[in-house]
């Protein structure tokens, strides 16, 4: 595989990013990802079955999670940080966390990536920015201009939180693409080689995957999520208004619920926040009728539960 400016930036030996997910994207997953030559990411949550409402040991469970993966693995990895002025509190010992961990990247998602790089990228940390929910060309533009390293397009057919915008990856990419002067890593619907020969056609120097990363070994997603993954048809999705944008998340009986009232007009906030606080529901219990399972569009090309390693060589091998 060619080198590119991803892999050289973040040392990794494919452009294969995984995805940033709630709970279940923890120090096992993380390091299976980077030991196969990716760059496995810590998300929210990670390794742990409780929210903590106390920000340092929010800060502290993720270092905690961050040592083990380093006993697990020699490769980079990155964390995430949620860059919402509501988070700030959180995301403001977690970065700090990270700079003194030494991990190699940081990926910030959300408005307010300004509050973060210069002190992530002053310890050491390359940074790629995910912007939500306002996921287009002229808010790319603005986040290059804050000295971020790359950007992170996820188009409307990724799992979770995809911005307000509803662009489909294969127009959002180019654009990206002609637009910016950094590398563009692409996501959303991505989940073999052929979707990402795609998008590196088009001029991403790397992939983004959640849904496909759910349905792996090392992932501690609930057996019921991994298996309602397999089972999903290619229309086994939908999209729905969340947190951060457009959700798009399986069909389970609580997101048609309300997108039904959301289509009518009688969703309410409440509503919507029941849908959100679902989530653990979904990722650690398999709560079918009781949660939101996100889930990307491409779930219908996802055929097994495989290694970390076996899905990033069956990537590469499709893409070449």
């Amino acid at each position: 595989m060619p080198e590119n400016r991803i892999c050289q930036m973040l040392s990794i030996k494919y452009p294969v990013i995984q995805a940033a997910m709630t709970w279940v994207t923890n120090a096992e997953l993380v390091a299976a990802v980077s030991n196969a030559g990716g760059l496995g990411v810590f998300g929210p949550n990670a390794g742990e079955r409780t929210v903590a409402t106390d920000a340092i040991e929010t800060a502290e469970r993720l270092r905690r999670q961050i040592r083990k993966a380093r006993s697990l693995t020699d490769k980079p990895f990155g964390v995430n940080i949620m860059s919402f002025p509501q988070d700030e509190t959180f995301s403001d010992h977690c970065a700090r966390v990270a700079v003194e961990e030494g991990v190699a990247a940081a990926i910030t998602c959300g408005t307010h990536p300004e509050r973060y790089i210069q002190m992530l990228k002053d310890g050491g940390l390359k940074v790629l920015h995910r912007p939500l929910p306002d996921n287009n060309v002229e808010a790319a533009r603005k986040y290059a201009g804050l000295g971020i390293d790359a950007l992170i397009a996820v188009g409307f057919e990724g799992g979770g939180h995809t911005g307000d915008d509803r662009t489909p990856t294969l127009t959002l990419v180019p654009q990206m693409v002609d637009a910016l002067h950094i590398p563009i890593v692409a996501g959303g619907g991505i989940a073999d080689g052929r979707g990402m020969a795609a998008v590196m056609a088009l001029g991403a120097e790397a992939v983004y995957l959640g849904t496909r990363f759910i349905a792996s070994i090392e992932c501690p997603a609930h057996p019921s999520y991994k298996k309602a993954i397999l089972e999903a048809a290619d229309n086994g999705t939908t999209t729905c208004a969340g947190l951060a944008g457009v959700l798009r998340a399986l069909k389970t009986p609580l997101v048609e619920h309300y997108v039904k009232l959301e289509s009518g007009g009688k969703a309410s906030a409440e509503d919507r926040m029941r849908l959100h606080r679902s989530s653990s529901r979904a990722w650690l219990e398999g709560d079918w009728n009781e949660a939101a399972f996100p889930c990307g569009a491409g779930a219908g090309l996802v055929k097994g539960i495989k290694s970390a390693d076996e899905i990033i060589q069956n990537l590469v091998q499709g893409y070449k």
